[in-house]
């Protein structure tokens, strides 16, 4: 499912009402209808994808709320104004959800402008020209329509070869762009520019912060409570991946109560590490719904599995396909309409593993709370006080990293590529090192749905990346999160009474690194061969020789160095299926 749309847009006004008969009957026989078609924009959409047409010529693309949680109309008094402008910084300060504004020219506005919220939760990419093109969430449409004809972007391939996890504007493929999230594009007559409308940043400056835990942990719990009941009785029947870890269990938690109809799956495979049964079962006992473990098996998790058809830049590695798998099944079984996942709840709960928190403590309140953010920080990674402390005194004087840092593991060349600049890496001087850290982790978060193509047939829904969740959290500093020594305190504090004691005091994750590296194991021949004579391979982009020794050994104890070996056999695989 998720939203469909496809948006022929014009700033000149030229192409609009004028699309190919033969186009616009094609897209009603993919199910598409027409819901806005003016001089700079016509825009069709499949069934089940809500739109909103505004009383100003704007148009809506998904489901948008109130702060409250509550559905908008277009009668709705927030979104009256005079202008476009308004009624964009209207959606960005006083609503949430997952959507795309497109606003087209009008007279008293010039060219048109394209607005993602915050969260990405529906797919935004583009191809214009002069001041012409389109708008779409899914580039198979694109191709199949003859508007577009794929041609990998060879640049972009070797950047993500150093890059695998970075998400950037740019694409695998020629002429397409991606507009990220919070972001809007313009296009004023055969101009295109992009402008950042929410930035992380302004929920970290001084004014924004929370003054206490208390504080926060209750703006954290009203912010998740708020978004996972929206989403829930939007949705009405929903599949739960429920992991047994607390991300996924706060989620659980806060469903109970909801109208919607709740199944819970995890996933288990044959080695233990990654068996969260036993946590997983005490949240489904508390909603009083069964458990159904789906296991994974080896043959699931294919390093050579075709990737989306909607992919438009290589994301999807083997063992997110295994997952996708038993989670469909899982899903067909009880006939849901949405996924619910507590993906990105580490990065939205601030589970940094460095001593920037406790830097931050320092820069921002002084001695006091610094030295008891150290003491919180080694009770967090056991170790001795003195070790706390130092790693803070080295984060205090040592300069920030750069957020992204490349990996040449098995590539021709060492040589970095400049890295596709993300809007979120542009931190403000007086950035603190735990915030400069935890906006960069925040960032990956935009790749996550990519990452789950089981959200093209139901909605995926990830409540924890929503910008009401993102913008709390952001608002409680860094070092609040390791309170008491635990990793994602103010979290763990907002949903004490709704978690078992087990999961609430949870120090563990679960591991899925034995499966994965016994699916290595498996295919390392047929991994060898696929890369070794691959198209990576042919233009020139692997250290040929340094991957065959690899290859042509044993796996070495506690080597991870073959989870690297499945980010190349990702863009490998991407790579080949692009011309099919």
């Amino acid at each position: 499912m998720g939203c469909q749309y496809l948006a022929f847009v014009s700033s000149n006004g030229s192409p609009g009402t004028d699309v190919e008969e033969t186009t616009a009957a094609r897209l009603r026989e993919l199910g598409f209808s027409r819901r806005i078609a003016s001089r700079a924009l016509t825009l069709f959409a499949s069934a089940d994808t809500p739109t909103l047409t505004l009383p100003g010529g704007s148009i809506i693309v998904g489901h948008i709320f109130s702060e409250e949680g509550c559905a908008l109309d277009a009668d709705s008094t927030i979104l009256r104004g005079a202008t476009h402008a308004h009624v964009r910084n209207a959606l960005l300060r006083g609503c949430w959800g997952e959507y795309v504004l497109l606003q087209p020219a009008s007279a008293s506005w010039e060219g048109m402008a394209i607005t993602r919220d915050p969260s990405g939760g529906v797919r935004c990419l583009y191809s214009i020209e002069h001041g012409s093109g389109f708008v779409t969430s899914n580039m198979s449409l694109a191709s199949e329509l003859g508007i577009h004809r794929r041609s990998i972007d060879w640049e972009h391939i070797a950047h993500r070869l150093s890059y695998p996890h970075l998400p950037t504007s740019r694409t695998g493929l020629v002429g397409i762009d991606e507009l990220l999230p919070g972001t809007s594009l313009r296009v004023i007559g055969s101009q295109t520019s992009t402008t950042q409308e929410w930035s992380p940043w302004d929920f970290v400056e001084a004014g924004q912060r929370f003054r206490s835990v208390d504080e926060a942990s209750a703006a954290v719990r009203d912010a998740v409570s708020r978004v996972v009941r929206t989403w829930a009785n939007t949705d009405e029947s929903l599949l739960l991946e429920l992991s047994g870890g607390l991300d996924s269990s706060i989620v659980a938690a806060c469903l109970k109560g909801t109208n919607a109809r709740v199944a819970c799956c995890t996933a288990i495979t044959p080695f233990p590490g990654a068996d969260e049964r036993r946590y997983a079962r005490l949240m489904a006992d508390r909603l009083g719904i069964e458990l159904v473990a789906e296991a994974l098996g080896f043959d699931l998790a294919r390093f050579d599995a075709p990737p989306p058809l909607h992919s438009v830049t290589p994301r999807v590695a083997a063992l997110q396909h295994a997952a996708n798998e038993v989670f469909e099944i899982a899903a067909d079984r009880h006939g849901v309409s949405s996924f619910f996942s507590g993906a990105g709840g580490d990065s939205v709960f601030s589970y940094l593993r460095s001593a920037a928190p406790a830097a931050d403590a320092f820069k921002e309140r002084g001695f006091n709370t610094g030295v008891a953010a150290i003491h919180d920080l080694a009770e967090l990674h056991q170790c001795t006080v003195w070790k706390a402390a130092r790693l803070t005194l080295r984060k205090l004087i040592r300069r920030p990293k750069p957020p992204a840092q490349p990996n040449f593991m098995f590539l021709a060349s060492d040589a970095p590529p400049t890295p596709h600049v993300h809007p979120w890496f542009s931190a403000p001087p007086s950035a603190l090192p735990g915030d400069r850290e935890r906006i960069s982790v925040l960032s990956g978060t935009q790749t996550f749905r990519d990452c789950a193509p089981r959200g093209e047939t139901r909605w995926m829904r990830m409540p924890l990346i929503s910008q009401p969740v993102m913008e709390a959290c952001l608002r409680a500093p860094s070092w609040m999160w390791i309170t008491d020594g635990m990793n994602r305190a103010v979290a763990r504090r907002a949903f004490s009474n709704d978690l078992p004691d087990e999961v609430f005091n949870r120090r563990s994750k679960g591991s899925f690194m034995t499966y994965s590296g016994a699916v290595y194991r498996r295919n390392q021949g047929r991994i060898g061969t696929f890369l070794l004579e691959g198209e990576l391979e042919a233009h020139g982009l692997l250290d040929t020789a340094a991957l065959r020794q690899f290859l042509e050994r044993d796996l070495a104890p506690r080597d991870e160095s073959f989870m690297r070996i499945f980010e190349l056999c990702m863009i490998e695989s991407w790579v080949r299926h692009q011309a099919a």
